[in-house]
């Protein structure tokens, strides 16, 4: 893709049909060149070093969350919402604080159905990561945010990072980076398909950094034009094998509640998800650990810790159980 900063420059004078058809031909070139590493890169697949395993021995983790970028996908959120949990699940929504207003009882809504509520940056312009400068100053704001709607999480808009950058945040974990996605305009890859920790400045500070591992739906069905989930279900097959953490990012923006009533060309059927969904609960059932984001960052935290823990025990029992050295 071209520098973002380019894009984010040019990005206002150009007639949004244009661009869109412009990133679907430049999607097509990425998808060939990445025919071997995309959706699955198997260096991804290896578990971290010090992993334990999911919680009741489930055999991945399975993570739902959602962007509100534009007036429309605040429009068709709880619409979204109400889909999900009648099929049994729950999710996070990361609204971007300042590009639009934000009904307070939206919020509430959310969170009283046992839902998150999360922060996807403050204008989704492309500057956040400008400079350190510009950084500091919204992060002053993003911080006020994160307090007044009680969240503990935070995802880059455009899926921008700066890992070191982040973690004066104060949040519990990010969602900035995924594991591999050539069709992003910072396309660096973690090549992990599991949590890992971001070490700050101090002994015991730093947060949970949640990759998404799972094709992000402007990608596959507006980009890419898919007629189907059988990319998702691939993505998600595979996961599961490998016992990772399936993390998964949709816009009510681009999805289709009325039956192809709605106007534009960057849209597709809401029941895509909803067929995702009940893939999940038919092949997986009782399979997976289903939780919000700040879940698997709090199990996340416990888990090195408990690593660390069952490390030291190791330690002293081969120090106590190691045959002593006699002298003459």
């Amino acid at each position: 893709m071209m520098p973002h900063k380019v894009y984010y420059t040019l990005k206002p004078f150009v007639p949004k049909a244009m661009l869109l058809q412009y990133r679907r031909l430049w999607a097509r070139f990425i998808r060939a060149r990445h025919r071997h590493d995309w959706p699955i890169c198997h260096r991804a697949g290896m578990a971290p070093s010090d992993w334990l395993g999911w919680p009741g021995e489930k055999k991945f983790a399975l993570v739902l969350t959602h962007d509100v970028d534009t007036h429309r996908g605040v429009r068709w959120c709880r619409k979204m919402l109400e889909m999900e949990r009648d099929l049994g699940f729950r999710s996070c929504v990361f609204f971007v604080a300042e590009r639009y207003p934000i009904p307070d009882d939206l919020r509430d809504y959310i969170t009283s159905h046992d839902c998150e509520v999360g922060i996807h940056g403050l204008k989704h312009d492309g500057r956040l990561y400008r400079s350190d400068a510009e950084f500091q100053a919204r992060a002053i704001r993003i911080r006020q945010y994160l307090t007044q709607w009680k969240a503990v999480g935070f995802r880059s808009p455009s899926m921008h990072h700066r890992l070191d950058w982040l973690g004066t945040l104060g949040t519990e974990y990010d969602c900035s980076t995924f594991d591999v996605d050539p069709f992003e305009p910072q396309p660096d890859g973690m090549k992990t398909i599991f949590p890992f920790w971001v070490s700050g400045t101090g002994d015991h500070s730093g947060y949970v950094e949640l990759p998404y591992t799972i094709p992000q739906d402007f990608t596959v069905f507006i980009l890419l034009r898919q007629k189907g989930i059988d990319l998702w279900i691939r993505k998600l097959d595979w996961i599961a094998e490998r016992g990772g953490m399936a993390l998964l990012i949709t816009h009510p923006d681009y999805m289709d509640f009325e039956d192809g009533k709605s106007s534009g060309c960057a849209v597709y059927p809401a029941r895509y998800y909803t067929n995702f969904l009940e893939y999940i609960q038919k092949k997986y059932a009782g399979q997976y650990w289903h939780v919000l984001p700040r879940d698997i960052a709090s199990f996340w935290k416990q888990n090195r810790e408990r690593y660390a823990a069952v490390q030291l025990s190791t330690l002293i029992e081969r120090q106590v159980n190691a045959p002593s050295v006699k002298t003459r």
